[in-house]
């Protein structure tokens, strides 16, 4: 008797999903969530190489350092894991094939007596943004992270290097690229992108290394679904309508920085580093999944706002002074927009101190922020800030806070 049902309970297991899949063919929605629910994440593998050129924006790059040649060309090999939404899952209705991942690369500029070979760890996501064929797409990437292994000006060992101050670097990249489905699991990708280094003002000098390039690369899905069941999916899954609403962001937030300090008219680099600690808090209207903006009111206090240096006797020490506190905290106030990806949002802001002491608090501020999810109601925050759309300002790194967050899970 146990051995029948048995039988009959592997039966049932077996020959339901086809009914109810011949049932959903038929029109039949209500078998389709439990058909259709979400399965693995997609996940890949890629390498990429890129070739680029070198901005010069200093004479060091044309040629005026201790190789006497100039500096043009920089070569970098890229090996990166990404992962895609589950198939079926509200994400994937939304985000289509967008991807996120960590990469790791190394970069050779022809110089690494004055440069290095850097090594840089990053995030990245990108997306497709038109379909020019039916296995040719355009679409977009980003990588942000930190580079290490440089070799950093010195005043007696490395004087020639005016461009880069620290071992450690920020490392920011944007392009577009051409994907090409050679088989359901590899795909092959093309495109042009731009390149900065910077160390956000917290060592001096911090001219910055900016390039433009090619790349070319190819990317492995280690188990992609078939393009066919993927598009059944899609044409049975109803999409979820987004809960508009206002959510709030707490961010607080702190670094350090150098600073140049004004002097008859000249800036005088300060030998100290600066603390900076601030925090926002913003309003968002939440518009749909992938767009939210508001206000926000900012606080903020700028070690390094009007301090000051005064003449001294050539061949001894110049100081550099403090003013009182209240000349070096502000309260503004700011628009903001985000653009929203899974785990990721990348925001702007501009803005305005309302209430401080004038002098380096007067003006606007820029920021532009990444802002990557840990939990629901939580966010690891990393920005920077401008002063007046050029002057730069300082780091943003510190941890935020969302109240009321009414977005849906994307893994479901």
């Amino acid at each position: 008797m146990w051995r029948t049902a048995v039988v009959t309970c592997l039966c049932c297991y077996v020959i339901s999903p086809v009914i109810a899949q011949d049932s959903a063919m038929e029109g039949d929605t209500s078998t389709q969530v439990s058909i259709f629910k979400p399965g693995r994440f997609v996940h890949s593998l890629g390498a990429e190489f890129r070739y680029s050129r070198v901005i010069p924006n200093l004479p060091f790059f044309d040629g005026d350092n201790a190789m006497s040649k100039p500096i043009r060309n920089a070569f970098t090999g890229h090996l990166k894991y990404a992962v895609r939404l589950p198939e079926g899952s509200l994400g994937r209705q939304v985000y289509g094939d967008s991807y996120q991942g960590i990469g790791v690369a190394r970069f050779h500029f022809g110089n690494k007596e004055e440069l290095g070979n850097p090594v840089a760890v990053y995030l990245f996501q990108g997306a497709p943004i038109a379909k020019l064929a039916p296995r040719l797409s355009l679409g977009y990437e980003w990588n942000f992270g930190l580079s290490t292994g440089w070799k950093p000006y010195d005043q007696y060992e490395n004087p020639y290097n005016i461009v880069i101050g620290s071992r450690l670097n920020a490392y920011i990249n944007v392009g577009l690229l051409l994907n090409w489905k050679a088989s359901r699991s590899v795909e092959i990708q093309a495109g042009a992108d731009i390149s900065h280094f910077s160390n956000g003002n917290t060592a001096f000098p911090n001219a910055g290394l900016n390039m433009f390039g090619t790349k070319v690369g190819m990317v492995y899905h280690v188990n992609n679904s078939d393009e066919q069941l993927r598009k059944q999916r899609q044409s049975l899954l109803a999409l979820r309508p987004f809960p508009k609403h206002i959510s709030y962001d707490m961010v607080f937030f702190g670094a350090w920085r150098r600073k140049g300090v004004d002097f008859f008219g000249q800036p005088v680099a300060s030998p100290h580093a600066y603390p900076v600690v601030g925090a926002y808090f913003a309003p968002m209207y939440n518009f749909g999944y992938r767009f939210r903006a508001g206000v926000s009111i900012d606080g903020i206090y700028d070690g390094s706002a009007n301090v000051y240096t005064e003449d001294y006797i050539v061949g001894t020490e110049q100081e550099f002074f403090k003013p009182a506190l209240n000349r070096q905290m502000a309260i503004g106030f700011s628009g903001r927009a985000e653009y929203v990806m899974p785990l990721f949002s990348i925001g702007v802001g501009i803005g305005a101190n309302a209430i401080h002491k004038g002098g380096d608090l007067t003006g606007t501020y820029q920021t532009f922020a990444l802002k990557i999810g840990v939990t629901k109601s939580s966010f690891l925050h990393i920005g920077y800030n401008l002063k007046d759309f050029h002057e730069p300002n300082f780091l943003m790194i510190g941890l935020g806070f969302r109240f009321n967050n009414q977005r849906p899970s994307l893994l479901h």
